[in-house]
């Protein structure tokens, strides 16, 4: 019986070595990090939620880089965001590239 013991005792101390060795290497999940809000950078029913008048939820923008729609991007990158055309993102809604009504 002390054998048993003993290697219950030594799986329990490894496995929990192997936890702590863990919890110091892993890294904050994705949907945990800081994000913001960020209109006019999603493209054509991509966005995370918003699309303006008469729309739904997420996935429901009709336009490439839709003005008041938004998509949730990693915080402190939105305005810094590239787009074609010289479009920047915003952290409020944009009066351009809204969908014909």
């Amino acid at each position: 019986m002390k054998n048993k013991a003993m290697s219950a005792a030594v799986v329990a101390g490894a496995v929990a070595t192997a936890i702590a060795g863990l919890s110091g290497t892993t890294s904050t999940p994705a949907h945990a990090q800081a994000k913001e809000k960020c209109y006019g950078v999603s493209l054509k029913g991509q966005n995370d939620c918003k699309a303006g008048p008469g729309t739904t939820c997420a996935g429901s923008s009709t336009v490439d880089y839709q003005g008041n729609a938004w998509t949730l991007v990693p915080k402190g990158t939105c305005v810094s965001m590239e787009l074609p055309d010289g479009r920047k993102g915003s952290l409020t809604e944009l009066p351009r590239d809204l969908p014909e009504a």
